[in-house]
């Protein structure tokens, strides 16, 4: 029981300093300029793309051409690796 505890309380909080880290890249790279997690702004909130891409297994990949190539998003400037952790935490937005 306490081992079960102990590691759900180390998973909890290696996701939230995950969670903490693409938010400070999402703020560094200006997205936090249009979206928010809960409200619309100029773009989507990201709860919202969150909802639209539940269930899709190719959406990070997806996401991460989109904000790279400029298509339907201006350009990101970003190396894959924020682009990915960003995507993630947006994905999971609720």
């Amino acid at each position: 029981m306490r081992v079960t505890s102990l590691v759900l309380a180390v998973a909890g909080a290696l996701a939230a300093a995950g969670g903490a880290q693409a938010q400070d890249v999402l703020k560094a790279k200006g997205c936090l300029g249009c979206h928010e997690m809960d409200k619309k702004k100029v773009g989507p909130a990201y709860k919202d793309v969150a909802a639209k891409y539940k269930g899709n297994k190719d959406a990070e990949a997806t996401l991460v051409a989109k904000l790279k190539e400029g298509k339907g998003h201006p350009k990101v400037t970003a190396t894959d690796a924020e682009l990915k952790e960003c995507i993630k935490a947006v994905l999971a937005a609720k």
